[in-house]
């Protein structure tokens, strides 16, 4: 039988907050009237968190499990279940941690029902850290100031997904992916659901301050040319200064018997327009480097694993994408 609804949860060492999402996912599947299967997708763990999947997954059915031949990181996992995508309908992304209840799929699906390809759950509030709500509310409002495209405040991947966005999303190559980035841009009628986001339920979030700087400047770097441009803000801006000191220097020379003292301009020139340059190279460095990943064409993940219908299918052929 064809699902209507996917529910994606990708998962990297999970192992302690597993039983406890198995028992809502499953409470929620049994009531409900919607035909649900449920993609698990384990991001190279290092606990049993892929042997939980693979028993699950031979014992029912309603689950299918891909294991990742190694860690490639959260959105590259998301890709990976998307691909797997065999829903009618749509597709709900979720975290494992139980922080986007899985319980409110009936009234996030009621809105598609409403003509909405994408409905993204946008946080009114979450139970976290002071410095990790405080860096999200300021990055997503710097982001929607500069980026070339509206993407929502406070909005993360948590978001029931129509069918054929899933499948622009497929066909969408790029390596350094930021899938809410990506939502926004593929178009479509859209709308937000207001909830508040619960702590964690169990275990340690796996998405350490790197993880989120990464995904924050794919954010930055795929969907805005602000790097681009303020590198032209601050050689303008340097070469203004440079102009300036030198005709205050020039003035102080021809009104007074004042002197500037050579060595201290000479330095003070050197470590600004040294400075500009070493970022300026930075942010050409990055974009170099994604165009570098890119044209390599490498696969984006690799699946070891699959198990789908109660049926384990492992990958033999290393030079396959999937298997």
């Amino acid at each position: 039988m064809i699902p209507e609804i996917n529910i994606i949860i990708p998962l990297y060492n999970e192992e302690k907050v597993f039983p406890l999402l198995i028992s809502r996912i499953t409470a929620l599947l049994n009531q409900s009237q919607l035909a649900i299967m449920v993609i698990l997708v384990d991001d190279g763990s290092t606990d049993a968190t892929s042997l939980l999947m693979k028993q699950l997954s031979i014992e029912d059915e309603r689950f299918s499990s891909i294991i990742l031949s190694r860690n490639f990181g959260h959105q590259l996992a998301l890709t990976a279940a998307l691909t797997m995508v065999n829903a009618s309908e749509a597709v709900l992304i979720i975290d494992g941690d139980l922080q986007d209840p899985p319980e409110l799929l009936g009234d996030m699906y009621l809105l598609y029902k409403e003509g909405n390809d994408v409905v993204y759950a946008v946080r009114e509030s979450r139970k976290e850290g002071f410095f990790k709500v405080g860096f999200y509310k300021l990055f997503y409002r710097m982001l929607q100031k500069i980026a070339s495209i509206d993407i929502p405040l406070d909005s993360g991947d948590f978001s029931l997904l129509s069918r054929r966005v899933v499948n622009v999303f497929n066909a969408m190559p790029e390596e350094s992916r930021y899938l809410r980035g990506m939502r926004s841009w593929v178009g479509f009628k859209q709308i937000g659901y207001k909830y508040s986001r619960p702590d964690r339920q169990a275990g340690n979030t796996q998405y350490t301050f790197r993880h989120l700087l990464r995904l924050a400047m794919n954010g930055i770097f795929n969907f805005s040319e602000f790097p681009i441009k303020f590198i032209t803000f601050m050689g303008v801006s340097t070469m203004s200064i440079g102009v300036i000191y030198f005709i205050i220097t020039l003035i102080k020379r021809f009104s007074s018997d004042y002197v500037p003292d050579g060595f201290t301009a000479i330095v003070f020139l050197i470590i600004l327009f040294g400075g500009v340059q070493l970022i300026s190279i930075g942010i050409i460095g990055e974009y170099l480097i994604r165009v570098f990943f890119q044209v390599k064409k490498r696969p984006l993940f690799i699946i070891k694993e699959l198990i789908v219908d109660k049926k384990e299918i492992k990958n033999n052929d290393s030079t396959s994408r999937l298997f």
